[in-house]
């Protein structure tokens, strides 16, 4: 007997995510884990608290030199962390704060 109507087991997940409204803090909260890899650990070892708020992402950087390349590039930053976590849209801007 084979069944026509299978899936598997990570659309289904994403499907009850979706349904229950989670699927975008998911994605927040991957974006939040992917800033070490995708700036590196010189970046993290300036950086502070993160997190995010209607799609911008708020980020304290302890070094005023570093957070001015980093605000010259922010849109080429939201671009690598989108692509990190494989869905866009989840930030629009980031803010980044002494």
């Amino acid at each position: 007997m084979q069944r026509s109507n299978t899936q598997s087991i990570g659309s289904l997940i994403a499907q009850v995510l979706r349904d229950n409204g989670l699927e975008k803090t998911l994605l927040e909260h991957r974006v939040v884990a992917a800033w070490p890899d995708v700036l590196g650990p010189v970046v993290a070892r300036y950086t502070g608290e993160i997190s995010i708020q209607n799609g911008v992402l708020y980020v304290h950087i302890k070094s005023a030199p570093l957070r001015q390349e980093l605000f010259n590039c922010r849109f080429q930053l939201i671009d690598k962390l989108q692509k990190a976590v494989g869905s866009d849209g989840i930030i629009t801007d980031i803010r980044l704060l002494g």
